[in-house]
């Protein structure tokens, strides 16, 4: 019996209250453009292995509300909201992979560069959350796996990298751009792989009787090759350019915005005259999400059940799994995957049918709820210090 595919059971796709076959209604097109590589859906983990990873982000969350409390009076809390926004924003642009897949940058090595890795843990969870509850971009369920695989296992790899390259190199050394390209490269693949081994490890812990896979179906030596092929070229190589590019703006902009990763800094604040223009190119990147769109291909592992129709997208879903075609979606995964439906499911409002205005309009929306969220952090941290 072939092993069912991961890619049968995105959370774009409806299954049947009563069975695991797929429901074939017509939906809008712009709901199938906009999945993520490494955001795990709800129903892809098991339970215990989803509370797990919850268990393992806490320290670290912790760790980064400790941080905040710290620097309440400085700007550090809006450079978090700052980069937090760049994150959500970077996310959203597409980039087509091998085989027809799509996966994108994080940021999450600016963040810890910028922020140092507390603040960029801080960052990136808000940025994750918020993909969750809002855009489905990712489970609630999952949203400890995510956290842990994107901002901690993430931001910690790109702080150590970059720290280990940079060294001692004064903060206009040509050497900073190389240890934030190499930072954000080695931090996006390192997420990646966790991502693909607690795929890969659900079917060998989590079967029912007949050895049915119950969540995710691909077995390692699948899931690792698909999910790891396309992040160490293209994805990687986004992550490079846009962390080593970034860096290299900042070293021209203002050096205080590297001074949260600088050995021995005085100073990790930045004035509102330099973080100005910063948000004013989080706003030029708003205006471009809808560039995003131009990659329409799904992420691995992430395909609706819909696509097992068709017979070009069967086509594709083998070619980019080891010739391994789908079967019935896995029992688990069928009961978890509709525990939370998204306001603005695969970042296109219901009110509106064009593709590119409702992404625009997800961008800042989002943008937003982000802001306001890692404020709202800041206001817990408030409370928590007065107590």
């Amino acid at each position: 019996m072939s092993v069912p595919s991961l890619c049968s059971l995105c959370l774009c796709g409806e299954f049947n209250e009563n069975t695991s076959a797929p429901n074939t209604s017509p939906r809008p097109r712009l709901m199938y453009l906009t999945c993520h590589h490494m955001h795990i859906p709800d129903g892809y983990l098991s339970p215990s292995t989803c509370a797990s990873l919850y268990a393992a982000a806490m320290p670290f969350w912790a760790m980064a509300l400790r941080r905040l409390k710290r620097n309440l009076m400085s700007r550090f809390v809006p450079m978090v909201a700052l980069v937090a926004a760049f994150s959500f924003v970077v996310m959203m642009f597409n980039l087509p992979l091998p085989g027809g897949t799509t996966g994108h940058a994080t940021g999450v090595a600016i963040a810890a560069i910028v922020v140092g890795p507390w603040g960029a843990v801080a960052a990136i969870s808000v940025a994750l959350l918020i993909q969750a509850l809002f855009f489905g971009d990712g489970g609630i369920t999952a949203f400890g796996a995510n956290s842990f695989n994107i901002a901690v296992v993430g931001a910690l790899v790109a702080w150590v990298a970059y720290r280990l390259i940079a060294g001692n190199a004064p903060l206009t050394s040509r050497l900073r751009v190389v240890a934030a390209a190499v930072a954000g490269y080695l931090a996006i693949n390192a997420s990646a792989l966790v991502a693909a081994i607690e795929f890969g490890i659900q079917p060998m812990l989590f079967h029912d009787a007949t050895g049915a896979p119950l969540y995710a179906p691909y077995p390692l030596h699948i899931a690792v090759p698909a999910m790891m092929i396309g992040h160490l070229t293209f994805a990687g190589l986004a992550e490079a350019i846009l962390s080593g590019g970034v860096v290299a703006y900042l070293q021209r902009a203002d050096l205080r915005l590297l001074c949260g990763s600088a050995p021995d800094a005085a100073d990790e604040t930045a004035s509102a005259a330099v973080m100005r223009p910063l948000w004013i190119g989080v706003a030029a990147l708003m205006v471009l999400t809808p560039l995003g769109l131009l990659a329409a291909g799904r992420a691995w592992g992430e395909w609706s059940a819909a696509d097992f129709a068709d017979p070009a997208a069967r086509a594709q879903i083998a070619a980019v799994s080891n010739n391994v075609l789908p079967g019935n979606v896995p029992a688990g995964l069928a009961h978890l995957s509709s525990i939370w439906t998204a306001p603005l499911r695969g970042y296109a409002p219901p009110l509106l049918q064009h593709a590119a205005i409702g992404y625009l309009l997800s961008a800042m929306f989002g943008v937003g709820v982000v802001v306001l969220a890692t404020f709202a952090l800041r206001l817990l941290a408030t409370r928590e210090r007065s107590q």
